[in-house]
């Protein structure tokens, strides 16, 4: 099982419920800033890649002079099974070259000292943006897993300690034209495609992401025209809202 934990650093353990391997895409929270591309696999180094189904683990690689990942990685002392994160280590960079710049390593590892404390702001901002979007007049929806009226909450409960991350999501009474222009009127929140950053962003997905899709697909796939994603930044709450509530004033203005 491979787990996705990009948006939920800190918050979900994936190993601790099941998964074998876990993926981070390290230009979002983990950097938290926005300034370098890069990711991170963290193998749980308890899976078989002997049963058969993987025959790359088990079979001499001739590139490297015929060895069997499985018989020489499956139990290093003082490291244990990491048959799998050898090979990706090995074949991965030799082949295709994903391998930060060590400035960039730096700045994630910078990032990492702060993860704890801005992951924890930032989803206690996005809960507080959640539930005051929910009064709003000019909001016809919010989406965000810490509502109790979110279908996936109890979900989110069970696997999220801390926080229930800092990406939400509403619809704008007005439908696609008043979507854009308040996004267009904002004035602290920045409109980009990031998620993660210390500062809060904005996205009207069905004009930027998902533009190349029909509407048909953009609905299957839970944008709709009206959709706004707002990812939480580290900003007082109250210059946050503030900034929305006169962006939502200008969409219908």
């Amino acid at each position: 099982l491979i787990v996705d934990n990009t948006f939920a650093p800190i918050l979900c353990r994936p190993l601790d419920h099941g998964a074998d391997i876990v993926i981070h895409s390290c230009t979002k929270w983990i950097g938290g800033h926005g300034t370098s591309i890069g990711g991170v696999i963290v193998d749980g180094g308890r899976f078989d890649w002997s049963s058969g189904r993987f025959p790359e683990f088990t079979t001499p690689d001739p590139s490297y002079h015929g060895i069997v990942f499985w018989d020489s990685f499956r139990d290093v002392p003082g490291a244990g099974n990491i048959a799998y994160i050898v090979k990706a280590r090995t074949q991965g960079m030799r082949n295709i070259g994903p391998c930060a710049s060590p400035f960039n390593a730096f700045l994630f590892l910078q990032g990492i000292e702060t993860l704890p404390f801005r992951i924890r702001q930032q989803s206690a901002n996005a809960m507080e943006l959640a539930l005051w979007l929910k009064s709003q007049p000019a909001v016809t929806s919010v989406t965000y897993p810490g509502l109790p009226d979110h279908p996936w909450h109890h979900m989110a409960s069970k696997y999220l300690r801390g926080g229930f991350g800092a990406v939400l999501g509403f619809t704008v009474k007005g439908g696609r034209t008043a979507a854009e222009k308040f996004i267009n009127a904002l004035r602290l929140v920045s409109h980009l495609a990031n998620v993660g950053d210390a500062k809060t962003l904005a996205l009207h997905p069905a004009s930027t992401s998902h533009q190349q899709m029909t509407e048909d697909a953009q609905r299957a796939s839970g944008v709709s025209p009206d959709f706004v994603r707002i990812a939480a930044g580290l900003e007082n709450i109250n210059d946050i809202k503030s900034d929305i509530h006169q962006a939502l004033l200008h969409a219908h203005g």
